[in-house]
């Protein structure tokens, strides 16, 4: 894309920024050596998620963490980090504790999209996941209804057919890799249909929502916040096509609905409409992918569990709350504290982050018996993959269904699939855990 499509502003803007990307991209780079990682390992104290050790398996990492230091500030990162079960469930529902990163001191100080277009601004601090009850509850009331589990589970035979025919593509190839045979298609296509976008769009819209993933952890944004900023002038001006489309003939799909929505006498403005479209489409598989990857890493890894479940494939929902716990594919997720307040013995200052280890509550022995076994019958399994309180995930019941699906038609079609487990490599992010890739080979 040229600069003719961005505002003479944001052009000079950005070039007055370059500096600050620079730096940005240095620390990426510099994170990527384990020289580095380890020499920064002092200052980090016990939680260093930049270790390649880390990334492999955080679980050693997390699980001492927790016994050592469950309430522990990063000088470094100059955030709160929180590890126990009951610490992390009630700060995801207390009132005191915010979304909006915006009010955190931190962001005031750094100001991280000074200069920046004040619509690519918007759509990232007025997006439903950055947003507190009143808005939130009104944004989230007009799109909830296409994700209750009743409806969900209308999609199941839409979905068993699109992974039947993920998996009849696979036959005879021998060895594939499953994270681009199976676990991003899915996920992707299903979302995709539902907003009611062409299939031939599907791969641009993947790349795209792949790139403004990268908010989420910016050391993953390779190209720095203004090639974020280009991203979103693209996605929203294919959006605005779409809206523009879908107010001439209304289809059956959810941006249909989502364009002729009245809420209480309220129409969603163009902005929330972008940002709603983009946060539904991003929530939509990044979370589902990286589940189904984990969960056959897992499998793999447990092969008494794996045959488990081939004996007893009605356990699927069950196992895939395991999953869940198991191997989070969201582990971090953080809050602004917006007064002073007490956490484990901790005074934690008004507009302070805190960050809550979602992967570490997942196995805390206080709330899970045996937590580091996987156990894909365990009942009691009030885990906190998708959050909890009114940020549950909107998506959780879409990302249960295609889970199970996808591993029940995937071990029914290939009982023997294969694979070397410990030589995988997993993504960069301290948010999202995921495999990049999964070669495995397919035996009947």
């Amino acid at each position: 894309m040229t600069n003719a499509t961005m505002s003479p502003a944001a052009d000079s803007v950005g070039a007055a920024q370059q500096p600050a990307f620079s730096v940005l991209q240095l620390v990426q780079r510099l994170l990527d050596q384990s020289w580095f990682v380890h020499l920064l390992n002092p200052l980090m104290g016990p939680f260093n998620p930049f270790l390649r050790a880390y990334r492999a398996d955080p679980y050693p990492f997390l699980r001492e963490l927790r016994q050592r230091r469950p309430v522990y500030f990063s000088p470094v990162l100059r955030e709160w980090f929180l590890s126990r079960h009951q610490d992390i469930a009630s700060v995801l529902r207390d009132s005191r504790f915010s979304v909006e990163r915006g009010r955190s001191n931190l962001f005031k100080r750094l100001q991280p999209f000074r200069g920046l277009r004040p619509d690519f601004t918007e759509a990232i601090m007025r997006n439903l996941l950055m947003l507190d009850p009143p808005d939130h509850t009104r944004l989230r009331r007009l799109v909830v209804k296409a994700f209750t589990p009743r409806l969900v589970e209308g999609l199941r035979p839409r979905i068993q057919a699109i992974v039947d025919e993920l998996l009849q593509e696979m036959e005879g190839q021998g060895e594939v890799d499953l994270v681009q045979a199976l676990a991003y298609p899915l996920p992707v296509i299903v979302i995709c249909e539902m907003l009611g976008v062409p299939s031939e769009d599907r791969a641009q819209l993947k790349k795209w929502s792949d790139d403004m993933a990268a908010l989420l952890d910016p050391l993953q944004a390779s190209g720095g916040m203004e090639y974020l900023e280009r991203v979103y002038v693209d996605l929203a001006a294919y959006f605005r096509n779409i809206f523009t489309q879908r107010r001439a003939q209304p289809r059956d799909d959810l941006i249909s609905s989502l364009v002729a929505v009245e809420d209480q006498g309220e129409h969603l403005s163009e902005a929330e409409l972008l940002s709603l479209c983009a946060v539904i489409l991003g929530a939509g598989h990044e979370t589902t992918t990286n589940l189904i990857g984990n969960a056959v890493v897992a499998l793999l890894r447990h092969p008494a569990e794996r045959r488990r479940l081939q004996d007893n494939p009605d356990c699927i929902g069950s196992a895939v709350e395991e999953f869940l716990r198991y191997d989070s594919p969201v582990q971090l997720t953080d809050r602004v504290a917006l007064e002073d307040c007490e956490i484990g013995g901790q005074r934690i200052r008004k507009g302070v982050m805190v960050g809550m280890l979602l992967g570490a509550a997942n196995r805390d022995p206080e709330r899970f018996a045996d937590p580091d076994r996987l156990d894909l019958t365990r009942q009691d399994n009030d885990h906190l993959a998708f959050g909890h309180g009114v940020h549950f995930c909107l998506g959780a019941s879409l990302a249960r269904i295609e889970t199970q699906v996808a591993i029940a038609s995937l071990l029914r079609r290939f009982p023997e699939l294969s694979a070397d487990p410990t030589a995988l490599t997993y993504r960069r992010s301290m948010v999202l855990r995921g495999v990049v890739s999964l070669p495995v080979k397919l035996q009947r």
